[in-house]
């Protein structure tokens, strides 16, 4: 019995200290996990890490290019055209917004520590880090894009890489040549330029050749069309401090003629062809010729200046220039044409009075001598009554000169001329033909020199018209054909 009760007591004594050693053995195995924990290293936090790569602590120095004192750093450059503004002849420049994106390598901050292969910083991180000084050669006006924030991307390979890209608004000198404007195409380049860094610390080179120059699709220009073919090459600067890296683009922008055929060629053609209506209007009114005459020629004038209002003063001919100088003159011969008819229509009273100064001169008598013996210097009506057979008979040549209605009341009038003796005493040098072969002889030259006027009439009707068809011809074959094969052929 006393054995049995020793045995239970030793067996109940060892079940109350099993389970007390339980919870010893867990509390140790924790404190042994927290121990394995902190011998582990542990991550880096992005704010350590950007303070190591390219902080205070870090030994990064901004004001030192990559490779000092070693090669160049080579910057690999490409642009994205996200919009083509306003192309402007008067100053010559044109307005572009592009996404400019450069990457080069800076062995400085190349990492391992990090997890991720890139690391996209926020815009401020610029100030920390070296950057090319890249400018644009041919800039007359350029602006940064601050809305919402700065429009700026920062971006860092783990090998060293690093990705600038920024928004710009620039305004960029184009030299035009405008000889064929309206038809012409225009190239304008865009040159990136370093500023301060020779070849021997940097040097800019295009992206592949199908990726160095992108466009946005849809993009649209209101009188250009922007063609495929970019031209990208090196300009390289040389300068009394050194040779600079300098690399080029070059856009070939075709212009559209839509808005100046509407606004000038239509117009101005319709003008010309208003002012051959004067052909078909009866030479007599010469108001209404005159004043259509005039009027085309102020108008076509006023079209003239409207055409360069908007282009710089060249000193060249422009094909526009050809264009309404041509329209000017078919407008001012067609009035100089009627002034033409008016002065062949009337060239029958010139004649008609030479031929009067011609009998005049035949006359024995003195020219001053009148009716009766009275000299004087009046016309012959007042002298008629009582004056002889022949004297009678000039006068009345006068009188059906100065009444009739084919000839001007200004002419001068022949003076009544009577021999020295009366009548019967001596008979007349000088014998004028009857009245009616004066009439018949006057109106065959009136119809004669009427007739001539309207075949000059007739034949512009034929000839102007044809002519300017001739000029069309060869103006749009010249501009639109010849000129336009010349640029293409031109690299």
């Amino acid at each position: 019995m006393g054995a049995l009760r020793a045995g239970a007591l030793a067996f109940l004594l060892l079940g109350c200290l099993l389970p007390r050693r339980g919870p010893l053995r867990l509390v140790s195995g924790r404190e042994e996990i927290k121990a394995a924990s902190r011998s582990l290293p542990q991550p880096m936090s992005p704010s350590d890490f950007l303070d190591k790569l390219m902080g205070r602590t870090s030994g990064y120095d901004a004001r030192i290019r990559p490779n000092f004192k070693g090669p160049p750093v080579n910057v690999t450059c490409n642009i994205f055209i996200n919009s083509f503004g306003s192309v402007t002849e008067t100053t010559m420049d044109y307005r572009v917004n592009v996404f400019l994106r450069q990457q080069w390598n800076d062995p400085r901050l190349a990492y391992h520590e990090y997890p991720d292969d890139s690391l996209d910083l926020d815009p401020s991180m610029l100030d920390s880090i070296w950057k090319p000084d890249l400018f644009f050669a041919n800039e007359k006006g350029a602006n940064f894009h601050e809305v919402t924030t700065d429009n700026k991307l920062l971006r860092i390979f783990k090998n060293g890489n690093v990705l600038y890209s920024i928004r710009l608004t620039l305004i960029l000198s184009c030299p035009m040549d405008l000889k064929n404007f309206p038809m012409d195409i225009q190239t304008c380049a865009m040159q990136l330029e370093s500023f301060g860094y020779t070849m021997n610390d940097l040097i800019f080179e295009w992206l592949e050749e199908q990726e160095a120059v992108q466009v946005a699709e849809g993009l649209t220009f209101p009188q250009f069309i922007l063609r495929n073919e970019k031209d990208l090459g090196y300009c390289t600067k040389y300068y009394n401090t050194g040779k600079f890296t300098c690399i080029e683009v070059r856009f070939h922008l075709q212009r559209q003629m839509g808005y100046y055929l509407i606004q000038m060629y239509i117009p101005s053609l319709l003008i010309v062809i208003l002012s051959w209506v004067s052909f078909w209007i009866n030479m007599d009114a010469a108001p209404a010729r005159v004043g259509l005459g005039i009027t085309t020629v102020l108008t076509m004038t006023t079209q003239s200046a409207g055409s360069r209002a908007s282009l710089p003063k060249v000193s060249y001919v422009k094909a526009i220039d050809i264009w309404m100088a041509v329209c000017l003159v078919f407008v001012f011969a067609a009035l100089l044409e009627y002034a033409a008819v008016n002065f062949v229509s009337r060239q029958h009273k010139e004649f008609m009075r030479l031929r009067r100064r011609q009998r005049r001169q035949r006359m024995v008598s003195p020219s001053h001598h009148c009716c009766h013996g009275h000299a004087t210097t009046s016309p012959c009506s007042p002298c008629t009554i009582g004056a002889p057979a022949d004297s009678l008979s000039l006068c009345q040549e006068e009188e059906l000169v100065r009444e009739s209605r084919f000839y001007l009341r200004g002419y001068g009038l022949g003076q009544c001329l009577q021999p020295k003796d009366r009548v019967g005493e001596g008979p007349s040098i000088y014998s004028p033909p009857p009245a009616s072969v004066l009439l018949r002889e006057g109106e065959s030259l009136r119809r004669y020199y009427i007739d001539r006027a309207k075949r000059i009439d007739t034949i512009s009707r034929a000839v102007f018209p044809f002519t300017f068809l001739v000029f069309n011809i060869f103006y749009w074959v010249v501009y639109k054909v010849l000129r336009s094969e010349d640029i293409h052929s031109v690299p």
